[in-house]
C-alpha cells in the first residue's frame, strides 16, 4: 500500500517516514482514530516503508520484490491480529490464521472498513467478536522465529480495543520488550477502552477526522464522480471516508437503520395513550432483536447521532449538521424541536446504557422494549 494512495494526514505520513529514515523507530505505536480516518491504510504503508527500505517518503526505490509482495498484503515479516470469533471455518479456539483469506480480501476492497463490515464479511454479525489468549499466543509464537528477510518483524493489531485482559496481560512483556528489530503497530478507534498498561507502553499517534476537502478529491479520484456530487457525499459523510464509500454504492446499513429509526420515533410520538401503538413498539423490538448484536450496536449508535444532529438544528447550528433523510415525509426541521436541552442528556444515558447491556449479552428484546417505552416519555418531555 502507498502512501501517495493513503487520503490526507500528510503531516502523520512526514512525521512515520522521517522517523524510519533517521532510525528513531518505536518499537510500540499505537494509533488511534476515528472509523474512515486511515489508521489501518496507513499502518500497512509504514510497515511497507520499513521492511523494504523505502526511502525520501515514498514506497518505491527500496527493495522491488518486497514492495511486489505487499500488494497481496503477504510479506513473510508482516503479521495481523484482528478480532474472530467461531464460526464454520474455527469451530474453537478461533485466531487470525484462520481467516486470512477474508482479511486479505478486506484489505484490497475496504481498507477504510469498519468492525461491522468485518463481521459482516465473515458472516457472523450475530456473534461478538474478541483478539482473545490464543491470538496472544499465537503472536508470541510469530514473533520468537527470525526474521523471514533479515530485517525488521512487524505485527499489526487491529481494533486493539477488541483485545480481553488475558491476551492483554500476555502481550505486555513482550510489547515492552519485544525482540530485536520487531515492531508493534496497535489500532484502535476508542482509546478509552485501551488497557492503561498496554497503552503506556505505546507511542500513540491521533488520526484526526479527514476534511470534507480531502474526501472530495478521494472520491473524485477513486470513483470519477463529479465536482458537485463528490461534494455532497464528503459533506454527509462526516470525515470518514469509509461512509462516503457506503453512500455511493448505496449500500451503508445506513439507509436500513434510518427506516427502522423512522418507524421507531413516529411509533414512540404515537405511543402516549395509544395501546395499538405501544404493541407496534413490541414488534418492533422483537424485529430488531432477531438481527445480530454488532448490527444492534451499530445501529443505536446511529440512532445517537440522529439525535445529536437534530439538537444541533434545533439550536441553530445548520453547518454542522450533514445528516440527510431520504425517507418521505420525514424532515429534520421537523423533528429537531422535540429535541433539546431538557432530554438529550437522558436519551443519550438511555442509548447508551442499551449499548452496554447489549454488548454484555443482556435479552435483547428486553433491552430495546425497555429503551422504547422511555424514548416515547421523553419525546414528549417539554423544553425547560
Amino acid at each position: 500500500m502507498l502512501f501517495e494512495d493513503i487520503l490526507g494526514q500528510e503531516y502523520i505520513k512526514k512525521h512515520l517516514t522521517q522517523s524510519v529514515d533517521n532510525g528513531r523507530i518505536a518499537h510500540a505505536q499505537l494509533f488511534i482514530g476515528p472509523e474512515g480516518s486511515g489508521t489501518l491504510p496507513m499502518a500497512i504503508a509504514y510497515a511497507q516503508y520499513l521492511l523494504c527500505s523505502n526511502t525520501n517518503g515514498e514506497n518505491a526505490g527500496g527493495n522491488q520484490s518486497c514492495n511486489l509482495k505487499f500488494n497481496n498484503f503477504s510479506h513473510p515479516d508482516l503479521h495481523f491480529a484482528f478480532p474472530v470469533t467461531t464460526s464454520d471455518k474455527a469451530k474453537s479456539h478461533p485466531v487470525s490464521n484462520h481467516y486470512m483469506e477474508e482479511w486479505r480480501q478486506l484489505l484490497k476492497e475496504q481498507p477504510y472498513g469498519n468492525l461491522f463490515d468485518w463481521y459482516k464479511l465473515l458472516g457472523v454479525d450475530n456473534k461478538q467478536g474478541q483478539i482473545g489468549v490464543d491470538e496472544a499466543l499465537e503472536i508470541v509464537k510469530s514473533l520468537s522465529l527470525k526474521s523471514y528477510e533479515g530485517g525488521y518483524k512487524v505485527m499489526l493489531i487491529w481494533m486493539a480495543e477488541k483485545m480481553n485482559s488475558a491476551c492483554a496481560n500476555k502481550l505486555l512483556k513482550l510489547i515492552e520488550e519485544p525482540p530485536n528489530k520487531t515492531v508493534f503497530i496497535l489500532i484502535a478507534e476508542d482509546e478509552e477502552q485501551i488497557i492503561n498498561t498496554i497503552k503506556s507502553r505505546c507511542q500513540l499517534l491521533h488520526f484526526p477526522p479527514l476534511s470534507e476537502h480531502v474526501i472530495k478529491h478521494g472520491l473524485i479520484k477513486t470513483y470519477g464522480l463529479d465536482e458537485s456530487v463528490a461534494t455532497k457525499i464528503a459533506h454527509q459523510s462526516n470525515g470518514n471516508f469509509n461512509k462516503a464509500c457506503d453512500l455511493i454504492y448505496q449500500d451503508s446499513e445506513d439507509l436500513q437503520f434510518e427506516e427502522w429509526f423512522v418507524f421507531w420515533i413516529r411509533s414512540a410520538f404515537k405511543a402516549k395513550g395509544n395501546k395499538s401503538a405501544i404493541h407496534d413498539l413490541i414488534n418492533w423490538s422483537e424485529d430488531i432483536a432477531k438481527t445480530g448484536r454488532e448490527t444492534q450496536k451499530q445501529f443505536l449508535l446511529f440512532c445517537l447521532n440522529f439525535f445529536r444532529q437534530a439538537l444541533l438544528l434545533n439550536y441553530n447550528t445548520s453547518e454542522l449538521v450533514y445528516l440527510e433523510p431520504k425517507t418521505d415525509n420525514f424532515k429534520l426541521e421537523k423533528f429537531a424541536p422535540f429535541i433539546h436541552d431538557a432530554n438529550i442528556m437522558e436519551i443519550s444515558d438511555e442509548i447508551q446504557d442499551a449499548i452496554y447491556h447489549i454488548e454484555r449479552n443482556g435479552n435483547s428484546k428486553i433491552i430495546l422494549t425497555d429503551l422504547s417505552i422511555k424514548l416515547t416519555r421523553l419525546l414528549h418531555k417539554k423544553s425547560a
